[in-house]
Order: C-alpha cells, then sequence, then structure tokens
C-alpha cells in the first residue's frame, strides 16, 4: 500500500456543491450592486478560504464592503446548502474504502462550522480520522493544512495522497510535497486542471474509486 493517508477535498470532490457555491456567490454581488462574475470565475474561487474568495470576486470592495459581501454570499448559501448532494458513489467508495482499513481525511475550504453540518448532514463523520479547514490557520493553497494533518496522524508525506477538483488543490499538494489526483467533475475544468501536475485524472467517481483500489 504505497498511501497510509488519502486526503480528500470536499466541495466538488465528494459533495455536488459547486453550483450552489457558484449561485450564492453571484447572488451575493447582485445583493450589493457590483458587477456579477461568470459561472465559470465563481467556481474558479470555490476551495480558496472566505477572505481569499471575496478578495479575489471583488479587490475593489474596502472592508465594509467586504463584510457586506460575505454576509450576503452566507443567506444565500445557508438557504441553499441543503441541495447539494453527495456525488453518485461517494458513499461507497468511502465505505469501501474504510472497510478496507484505508486511513482517510478531510482538506476544505470550508470553514469549521460549515464542515461539522456537511459531516453531520451526510453521516460520514465517523469514516474520517482527521479534517482541517480553512479557518483554523491558513487556507489553500498555503501547505498548512496538508502538513497538520500529517502531523495529526503521524503521516509522512510521501505516504499522502491529496484528491480535489480544483487547481488549488493540486497546488496545496505540490506545496506540501504530497502526491494529488486530480477530479475533473468538480469545480475546475480539466483544461484549468491540465495546468498542474498530477498522479493521475479522473472524469468520474467510479474511475476515481478504482484507480484508488487499483494504484493507491
Amino acid at each position: 500500500m504505497k498511501y497510509e493517508l488519502i486526503i480528500f477535498d470536499w466541495d466538488g470532490t465528494r459533495m455536488d456543491s459547486t453550483a450552489v457555491i457558484a449561485s450564492a456567490l453571484q447572488s451575493a454581488c447582485r445583493d450589493i450592486g457590483i458587477a456579477v462574475p461568470s459561472e465559470r470565475d465563481a467556481k474558479f474561487v470555490i476551495g480558496l478560504g472566505a477572505a481569499d474568495t471575496f478578495r479575489h470576486v471583488a479587490p475593489q470592495l474596502d472592508e465594509e464592503g467586504q463584510r457586506r459581501l460575505a454576509e450576503r454570499y452566507r443567506h444565500h448559501f445557508l438557504a441553499n446548502e441543503h441541495q447539494a448532494p453527495l456525488y453518485g458513489g461517494v458513499r461507497e467508495m468511502l465505505a469501501d474504502l474504510h472497510g478496507r482499513g484505508r486511513r482517510l481525511a478531510v482538506a476544505t475550504g470550508k470553514a469549521r462550522r460549515g464542515l461539522e453540518r456537511a459531516l453531520d448532514a451526510t453521516g460520514l463523520r465517523a469514516w474520517f480520522e482527521a479534517t482541517r479547514c480553512a479557518d483554523e490557520g491558513f487556507a489553500k493553497p498555503h501547505p498548512d493544512m496538508l502538513l497538520m494533518l500529517m502531523d495529526m496522524t503521524g503521516v509522512e508525506p510521501r505516504h499522502a495522497l491529496m484528491i480535489g477538483d480544483t487547481t488549488h488543490d493540486l497546488e496545496l499538494a505540490a506545496n506540501a510535497g504530497v502526491d494529488a489526483v486530480a477530479v475533473s467533475y468538480g469545480a475546475h475544468p480539466e483544461d484549468l486542471l491540465r495546468t498542474r501536475p498530477a498522479k493521475a485524472r479522473c472524469a468520474s467517481v467510479a474511475q476515481l474509486h478504482e484507480w484508488l483500489l487499483c494504484s493507491a
């Protein structure tokens, strides 16, 4: 077994939430009267920490404007997060990996409160021995999240694997000296993901599951 610890991103990798996140961000911009980002641009920031997300989308806003934008985003996201299910096959994949004794963890751009809600709603909490969120240290692509997870689990970088759907995830892995797998069914399209190195590129949960069983 090459990888002792398999670390998953959340939004766009396990949960089909990219459309809800992008729509909430677009609605928030509309609410405060600033330019509304395209769907591709709104999805590009998924996975970043909240502060980096709002600075990227609206760099012209002062501190008060950023606060208002964040407030409206939370309003729209919380009103619709129940519409974001797990991707088909994710529960079965995680159950299979856990049943085979694989060690699983989470590295997400979500805030801790958001991840806790998602873990409770999906019933997946027991399968992950460690989790790390963007508001607990440096956000992606800074290596802090993975370094902390490896410290918590006692796993060396060469025995850890990061799985994510954005270039932020792939950069996070590279910055931490960890191998990565890119999935192209989430926030970032395949052409963008191919600008960053990855051990494998999977177009579906089924393909990811097979790769993990055969190669990880």
